[in-house]
């Protein structure tokens, strides 16, 4: 067959049935005569072994999965070197994307001194609100953990605005004292 098509004997009746494509043995063929020539074509394209190897394998992979496309038998190896090519700008596109995004400084990216003294701070703070009154501190988790408007803070807990308003001030008050005292 001139075209690159497989024949096979179906269950031994003397049927022929024709499969279009490359077939795995051919592959299998093509893997063992070309993977080093391959190879050295990622290798020219890209700059370390593990790579090339990965682009390779690769190429391979993809050209057994669509082997029913290719049906000129003839032009397997044409079909891994362009997918050998392909899959090397790839690798290079997404190398040189990280490179790219590694070279910018992280934004806002605290270090390990500031992360320290940050946890400090805050020991610092949920420490002087267990030391505050009950409504205080609840007043105050409401309003600025839970981020209530002073109206919804009074509906929450029942209590009056006047109520939150001054449990509140008297409670940052205190929070202000005991946070001035755990930094001296």
């Amino acid at each position: 067959m001139s075209d690159g098509a497989a024949t096979a004997e179906a269950g031994g009746e003397g049927e022929r049935v024709v499969v279009a494509g490359t077939t795995v043995d051919h592959l299998t063929e093509t893997y063992q005569a070309h993977y080093r020539s391959l190879l050295g074509l990622a290798a020219l394209l890209l700059d370390d072994t593990a790579s090339c190897e990965d682009v390779v394998q690769e190429a391979f992979i993809r050209v057994h999965s669509a082997r029913n496309r290719v049906r000129d038998r003839d032009k397997t190896l044409a079909y891994l070197r362009q997918t050998v090519v392909n899959l090397s700008r790839s690798a290079l596109r997404r190398r040189i994307l990280g490179l790219k995004l590694l070279s910018k400084p992280m934004p806002d990216m605290a270090s390990a001194e500031e992360g320290a003294y940050d946890r400090l701070e805050r020991d610092d703070l949920i420490k002087a609100m267990r030391g505050l009154q009950r409504r205080q501190r609840e007043v105050l988790v409401l309003r600025y953990f839970a981020d209530m408007t002073e109206s919804q803070v009074a509906e929450t807990l029942g209590i009056s605005l006047g109520s939150v308003k001054a449990y509140g001030s008297r409670g940052i008050a205190a929070l202000r004292v005991a946070m001035e005292a755990a930094q001296s």
